[in-house]
């Protein structure tokens, strides 16, 4: 019997010239495993990282929850995972930059601050249910900075029974894993310096090394800092990052370890807006209606280890674990506006600091029964989340303003409605979540066709306690089975199709202190755990340096929102819809990401049936991108690229009475490679919204919001590097 592992050193030789290759912007070689070689195809690693695909802007595959990483033809499911080579050559700042080159993802902002929200399949995820190297939890909340990755890993669809339920409530219909950077096999000095449009000024630091005889341990270190009034005019943003990645590859053991310290300061962000009525017209692009004495400060601690051994040449175990330490402050000032851009906003203070442990556990076993190929896992995970909060409104009342002509008025205080002490809150939530989980990948006919069945018992244990007293208020423990089934027919070597069948489970929501300006009656009301289930067909195409995913799919979910004055579950939503994606290189010297998406989103069962048969708010029927990428011919080391973005139009209400024009946008880059001294130089310049089109660029974000977000204006960024 061949099992998947070959020698544990050749393949971590394999893994680390991979990287190496990654790192110095060499276009990886196809190392997909020919199908006779295995007995269930793919990596299944839950340390090593896929290859890159031809042209080095994707992987071949990523990490598929509790399967570990597998490469996408192998898998019953769609995924896109973006390398660090795309984020260094186009300046990405922060994971949603990285996101804006996929046709299934928009970017937008959730929970009335600037934290970053990721729209997948017209569902939610928030920043804080991503995962960091196969862990939840430990990420900064609002902002994750792009030197910290390795890979950004997209996965669409539903992943309760891959990843268990997302923490904060999120993830329905995908999920997002961050990778952290490894020391490939050469040394790594890189310098790299930049300048942002409106005196926005950055530097970085990436130092590698491995060690060892066969350059078995590797470290590497990150350093960012990024500092200066960004493009939109009045809105300053620091930004500190610092990571320490250490990683062993060993003949049986893998082991990598993450630290990462993140600083995130904006001063007078540009606020979300809430519409009273019709939708205002877009403000410019440029323009800032913050009030300048606002601001949103957070500061993490995180890490996370991961350990891999093979017990035998057929069973691999592993372990992993991490923890957060958040600290956030923010003063706000968000507007409601009328269709002529008349406003009207109070503050809002808030503060907030998490402590997080989350962990997980599991073992992978290969072998044949009667000639036919399993790959069984069986995994477990912990999580346990201690929030301490505390509010501060001023005066609903407010105080008026407009969108086109703002004007700074005295910081009115914040006595009128207050939750809580903002300089020692208290323990207002607690969240704790355990699973187990058992799973087998079934190969058949010459490993032709792969049938993955398996389930997850989890227990959800959510509380809520009052911001003034501490006491109880609310809570649940609630537990559930999410069974999951999928199929991959391999009909040729370049040729995949695949269907699943898969739930999530969704912790129930916490009901907001308010709606707008009016309390919610209900506030701190903690809803139990509720599912949503899919069902995916699609087709997969590797060309062997082009490839395909055309995926079909039906997603349902109940959802909450405000009604009457009180929080509560209003009705179900269910999402159909068909997403294309492209990737690779379709000639020797042009590289394409791009696809398309359409949905058809409608609400059911809601109260009264008043909003059967709408569409839910912010959900747009088609999205496009298409990026590409030429290296000019004549000149060789200068490479040209485009990027155009396309999103339709979104309702803003649940009555489908106002809508969110759609937009386009245009960005354009530039790098040019070169030799100075001996050394490798990288000079990047890059344009985005290159028309400077005003566009409101998402709506709501959060269930049962309508939180209209400005598009950044035509930003210029010139970076380059050094490799010393």
């Amino acid at each position: 019997m061949r099992v998947f592992r070959s020698a544990s050193r050749r393949h971590a030789a394999l893994i680390l010239s991979t990287t190496a290759l990654i790192a110095n912007g060499a276009q990886a070689q196809d190392t997909k495993k020919a199908p006779e070689q295995v007995i269930v195809t793919g990596y299944g690693s839950q340390v090593e990282l896929v290859p890159a695909y031809e042209g080095g802007q994707v992987a071949r595959g990523g990490r598929v929850g509790m399967f570990g990483n597998l490469d996408n033809m192998d898998t019953p499911f769609s995924l896109t995972s973006y390398t660090a080579e795309l984020m260094l050559d186009q300046q990405a700042r922060s994971v949603a930059d990285v996101l804006q080159n996929d046709p299934v993802v928009r970017p937008a902002r959730g929970f009335g601050n600037f934290q970053e929200v990721y729209i997948i399949r017209g569902f939610p995820v928030y920043s804080d249910d991503m995962t960091y190297n196969g862990v939840y939890g430990i990420l900064p909340r609002q902002y994750v900075a792009a030197e910290f990755l390795e890979r950004v890993e997209v996965f669409r669809g539903a992943n309760s029974f891959l990843n268990g339920a997302a923490p904060s409530g999120s993830g329905i219909a995908g999920a997002i894993n961050l990778v952290p950077k490894r020391a490939p096999s050469e040394p790594l000095n890189r310098l790299t310096a930049g300048f942002e449009s409106e005196g926005h000024v950055y530097g970085a630091v990436d130092i590698a090394r491995r060690f060892g005889q066969n350059g078995e341990t590797g470290i590497r270190v990150n350093a960012t800092h990024r500092d200066g009034e960004t493009a939109v005019e009045g809105q300053d943003r620091a930004l500190t990052a610092l990571s320490l990645g250490l990683d062993h590859q060993g003949d049986r053991l893998r082991l990598s370890a993450d630290v990462g310290f993140q600083d995130h300061d904006i001063d007078a962000p540009r606020p979300s807006v809430t519409p009273l009525g019709a939708i205002p017209e877009p403000p410019k692009a440029k323009s800032n209606f913050a009030q300048p004495w606002t601001y949103s400060h957070e500061r993490q601690l995180f890490a996370v280890v991961r350990a891999e051994y093979d017990v035998t040449d057929a069973v691999t175990a592993w372990v992993a674990g991490g923890t957060r330490s958040g600290k956030e402050a923010n003063v706000l000032s968000n507007p409601s506006a009328l269709a002529n851009g008349d406003t009207s906003a109070y503050r809002f203070d808030n503060s907030r600091k998490d402590r997080i442990w989350s962990g997980e556990a599991g073992v992978r076993a290969e072998f044949e029964t009667g000639g036919i190929g399993h790959r069984l896992v069986v995994s477990g995970s912990i999580y346990s989340l201690s929030a301490r909060n505390a509010y501060a409104f001023s005066s609903f009342a407010g105080f008026a303003g407009n969108l086109y002509n703002p004007v700074a008025v005295t910081p009115p205080t914040p006595d009128f409605f207050v939750g809580g002490d903002l300089d020692d809150p208290l323990v207002t939530e607690t969240r704790d979540a355990r699973s187990i989980a058992v799973a087998d990948m079934i190969s058949l006919f010459d490993k032709r066709l792969l049938i993955t069945v398996g389930a997850r018992y989890q227990t959800l244990e959510n509380k809520s306690f009052d911001y003034n007293t501490g006491g109880f208020l609310s809570g649940y423990d609630k537990s559930a089975v999410t069974p999951m089934g999928g199929i991959v027919f391999k009909a040729t070597e370049s040729l995949s199709l695949y269907a699943n069948y898969i739930e999530s489970l969704v912790p129930g929501e916490v009901a907001p202190a308010t709606s707008g300006s009016t309390p919610v009656s209900n506030a701190g009301e903690v809803f139990s755990p509720y599912k949503a289930d899919q069902i995916e067909a699609g087709v997969k195409y590797d060309g062997g340096s082009f490839g395909a995913t055309l995926a079909v799919f039906t997603l349902s979910k109940p959802i909450a929102f405000v009604e009457n004055g009180t929080f509560g579950i209003n009705g179900s939503q269910r999402h159909r819809g068909a997403e294309l994606s492209l990737y690779g290189q379709v000639f020797d010297s042009v590289r394409v990401i791009g696809g398309l998406t359409l949905l058809d989103a409608t609400m059911t069962r809601t109260a009264g049936g008043a909003f059967d048969g709408n569409d839910p708010v912010g959900v747009p029927d088609f999205q496009a991108n298409i990026n590409l990428e030429w290296d000019v011919p004549f000149l060789p080391g200068l490479t040209l690229d485009g990027r155009f973005v396309h999103t339709s139009s979104q309702f803003a209400d649940s009555a489908n009475t106002i809508d969110v024009s759609s937009w386009n946008r245009l960005d354009l880059g530039v790098r040019y490679g070169l030799e100075i001294g001996g050394k490798d130089v990288v000079l990047r310049a890059r344009l985005d919204n290159v028309t400077n089109k005003n566009y409101w660029a998402s709506v709501g974000g959060y269930p049962g919001s309508n939180y209209l977000v400005l598009g950044n204006p035509r930003t210029l960024s010139i970076s380059a590097s050094l490799d010393l």
